[in-house]
């Protein structure tokens, strides 16, 4: 298969494996009331938070891990490895005989999902034709997005008839055609295939380097940066309906934010991927999680439905960009050597991030407030997160860091 062949395959295998990661995001939350309302194994809404959070730690490992991984064996593999493993447990869970071993596995598939989307970013930002990074991660994100609706639409279809256990038989058995397709088509890093041939690296030595020659600051700000954006994310996926709800809104309305604030995901990550490639990712990337602190606050306000829809969506668009556009700044900053490992202990960073969030939203409830304190609350994680940015030199990209890890 020609190069232009190879690359041509590369966006299309990584969004959907990107996609399935997507699934992960709400087929707990779609399954949950089946669960609940039929007392299976004699699940208890605090049952269901051990086992979210379970599936939240296995991913914050499993980026870090697989991350880590991805710069020793090669992207093309660990992203292989990664597809398997989490839609092999995934498939388990549909036989799961109690609330342990589903937790269990949760976990497990939370490995192989957490080291997917830094690999698959990491070797999409290689492919990426020059100055088009930026547009790249971002269009690969939106698979994220799109497999959450398909998966909440799923639920519609199957579990009234089939059962809850049904859901992840669905979200296993794309891998039976993915995976082939991964073997055949999808092409190994090219700098990871120079660097293998010049160089012996270990563990050790890739993951000291994000805290050597200049990158120590950045590292750290980029940390910063994608816990408070996963906050953000995960924090509002879990709680922007009871917080409508609390403001005086129907029930039908508040469910229909939360898919106008998804759906202004999507769109917002086509916009925001061309608009770093024009700007520049680190002005895109402050401006983005500003814009997201702006909507959040502006959402304390009480606004006619066209006005509060459209503050929404707007919403939507800044805050699941921004922590994207943190992905895309990262993959221009670290050398090829160790952009997995970047992103991924960033992405595990965030992962604590997207624990706080709903235990943040959730405190706010508890304690009566989270109308409107929440929405400046969250308007605050924003700017701090365009605050911790900053930290990354200006003008900083990989070439300046194109040294190898020693």
């Amino acid at each position: 298969m020609s190069p232009a062949a190879a690359r041509s395959w590369v966006v299309p295998l990584a969004w959907t494996a990107v996609l399935l990661d997507g699934f992960d995001l709400v087929v707990l939350g779609t399954v949950l009331p089946a669960l609940l309302r039929d007392h299976v194994w004699g699940m208890t809404p605090g049952t269901a938070s051990v086992i979210s959070t379970f599936g939240l730690i296995g991913m914050m490992i499993g980026a870090m891990a697989i991350g880590t991984i991805t710069d020793l064996i090669g992207r093309r593999k660990a992203l292989i490895i990664a597809v398997i493993a989490f839609s092999a447990f995934t498939a388990l869970c549909a036989i799961s005989p109690s609330a342990f071993v589903f937790g269990l596995l949760r976990f497990l598939a939370g490995l192989g999902l957490g080291g997917c989307l830094p690999t698959a970013i990491a070797l999409v930002t290689e492919y990426a034709r020059k100055g088009k990074g930026g547009s790249a991660t971002t269009t690969v994100m939106t698979g994220y997005h799109v497999g959450a609706v398909l998966t909440a639409l799923l639920g519609i279809w199957l579990i009234q008839p089939l059962g809850w256990r049904a859901m992840f038989v669905a979200g296993a058995l794309p891998a039976l055609v993915l995976v082939p397709l991964m073997i055949k088509y999808l092409p190994e890093s090219e700098s990871f295939e120079r660097a293998r041939e010049t160089q012996e690296t270990s563990a050790t030595q890739v993951v000291g380097g994000l805290f050597r020659g200049g990158l120590l600051r950045a590292t750290i700000a980029f940390w910063v940066t994608s816990f408070m954006g996963l906050l953000l994310v995960y924090g509002l996926n879990t709680w922007l309906p009871e917080i409508m709800r609390q403001a005086g809104y129907p029930l039908g309305a508040a469910l229909g934010l939360l898919l106008t604030l998804n759906l202004g995901g999507v769109v917002g990550l086509l916009v925001a991927g061309r608009v770093a490639d024009k700007v520049g990712v680190r002005p895109a990337v402050i401006f983005w999680f500003l814009g997201a602190a702006l909507f959040l606050a502006l959402l304390s306000v009480k606004l006619p439905a066209a006005g509060l829809y459209a503050a929404v969506f707007l919403t939507g668009g800044f805050v699941f960009s921004a922590q994207v556009l943190v992905y895309a700044y990262i993959g221009k900053t670290y050398p090829d050597a160790m952009r997995a490992t970047g992103i991924g202990w960033a992405a595990g960073v965030g992962r604590v991030g997207a624990i706080s969030g709903p235990i943040l939203g959730g405190a706010l409830l508890t304690a009566g407030i989270a109308y409107p304190w929440g929405f400046y609350a969250f308007a605050a994680v924003g700017a701090l997160g365009a605050a911790a940015v900053t930290g990354v030199r200006a003008g900083r990209s990989r070439e300046e860091t194109a040294t190898p890890v020693p």
